[in-house]
């Protein structure tokens, strides 16, 4: 692939090869990921209920302001294999430069405008009286602390992109470990209360951003991140924007969709909301690793499309959804078992969170099964240039289908309606993948047709997406 990462060879190393060197490593990162996301709530558990629902209610803030390295990272992490694949270095610099310091300016922007509104902003993501003084006292060190956290999200994307898995393992490894054993160091023996969590973050992501930036200064990338390779021009940015926006506007429903059933959950009081947080986030574990393993597919996926390679993206498409079903199946049956043991770690021996937690997890047991079936055509349709489909698919699971099912679930069925939101949600993605699976299937034959007609020189649906 390059003389810089010659391990790994995207158009030619066997796609079952490929599918665990990539795949593996970053799911393994994403394990971590998901235990660093699950720890701040572990570790606030023990200080009381209203400490817990106050970074539950902060959740949101950090999904979209990452969703702004996402815009960049993720359409530069999908665009690029492509790029590679062609062997056009040029553009692929200036890609990953535009995307890696454009991303850190939104977010510069966008932590500002969230800490000059801060009390209103947490207020309307379901803070009370109880809660809010709690909400601000770890907003106020968790906002701007998220700049770090969208340098890591742009550079594991990018690193990604060029075949690093072990590099993005390395760094979600060493963030969560450090943050693990960071969070009860601050929160309880310095005695730094609900900020301690904050800090115990910034620490770790800190230090994995210093990781980061050795490896661009030791030149281990393929890319150049120069200030000069810097490019806002039509022919850099709108492939990029074309993903990535598609990108961004999932993350601010994920962002919405966690707000609102925040809201609707406070209906209820504060041990649904905390019920039903940790809920999500114990699911995030499976959701992370099927994202990580998506990853290193679509890195597979876009550089052998970028080389003419069809009968390869048809086998890594295969590949991959039978290992995430595989995983889904393996992780749903575990919560399900162990359902009781997993929520009561974060009840701290509160009766009503445990009964509601209970059941949250055992119905969406049932519907994960499916999650990595729906996943992978998402990543899939982007990085062979069907923006727009690819766009949609990735709406259905957080945007279009769940925000409509918090509105009218509650209300017909209460407190129910809430915990049967997300599970409804995922059936209704599952079956609207079908017809994606259709789509994806006659573009791949028509582009794989027009190759063999035309011979390499042809210019096949690639060049009119991008």
């Amino acid at each position: 692939m390059s003389e810089k990462n010659p391990q790994l060879n995207l158009g030619t190393e066997p796609v079952k090869n490929l599918i665990y060197k990539l795949g593996v490593p970053i799911m393994i990162g994403m394990v971590f990921t998901a235990l660093d996301n699950i720890g701040d709530a572990l570790f606030v558990s023990g200080l009381g209920v209203s400490q817990l629902s106050a970074i539950l209610i902060c959740a949101p803030l950090g999904q979209a302001i990452v969703a702004l390295g996402l815009l960049f990272g993720n359409g530069a992490g999908a665009y690029i294999p492509r790029l590679l694949g062609s062997k056009d270095m040029d553009r692929a610099n200036k890609v990953a430069s535009t995307a890696l310091y454009g991303s850190l300016l939104l977010g510069m922007i966008a932590a500002v405008l969230i800490s000059i509104n801060l009390e209103a902003i947490l207020r309307a993501l379901g803070g009370s009286n109880e809660n809010i003084s709690f909400a601000i006292t770890y907003a106020r060190v968790y906002v701007p602390s998220l700049l770090l956290n969208i340098f890591i999200v742009t550079m594991n994307s990018l690193s990604s992109s060029e075949g690093r898995a072990k590099l993005v393992m390395v760094v979600n490894i060493l963030t969560a470990i450090l943050n693990f054993i960071l969070n009860p160091l601050c929160i309880y023996t310095f005695k730094m209360g609900i900020v301690g969590a904050a800090y115990a973050t910034v620490i770790a992501q800190g230090l994995a951003t210093l990781v980061l930036l050795f490896n661009i200064m030791l030149k281990k990338s393929v890319f150049n991140f120069k200030i000069s390779n810097i490019s806002f021009n039509k022919e850099i940015l709108s492939p990029v924007f074309k993903i990535g926006v598609s990108t961004l506007i999932f993350q601010l429903l994920t962002s919405m969709a966690t707000w609102f059933t925040n809201r609707q959950a406070a209906r209820f009081g504060e041990p649904t909301i905390a019920a039903l947080g940790t809920t999500m986030r114990i699911f995030s574990i499976g959701t992370l690793l099927v994202y990580g393993f998506s990853k290193g597919f679509q890195a597979i996926a876009g550089f052998n499309f970028g080389a003419k390679k069809i009968d390869r993206v048809r086998e890594s498409v295969h590949l991959a959804i039978k290992n995430t079903t595989i995983f889904c199946f393996a992780f749903s049956v575990a919560c399900a078992v162990f359902t009781k043991n997993i929520i009561s770690i974060f009840a701290d021996n509160n009766q009503e969170v445990i009964t509601i937690g209970i059941q949250a997890i055992l119905i969406q047991s049932f519907s994960f099964v499916f999650f990595g079936f729906y996943t992978i055509y998402s990543p899939l349709l982007l990085s062979v240039g069907k923006v727009k489909e690819g766009f949609i698919l990735g709406l259905c699971r957080q945007g279009t289908c769940l925000i409509p099912m918090l509105f009218i679930l509650p209300n017909m069925f209460g407190r129910t309606g809430i915990v049967i939101a997300q599970p409804v949600a995922d059936i209704l993605s599952v079956l609207i993948t079908f017809i994606f699976v259709r789509i994806t299937s006659n573009f791949l034959k028509e582009t794989e047709n027009k190759i063999q007609a035309d011979g390499d020189s042809c210019n096949y649906p690639l060049s009119k997406n991008d």
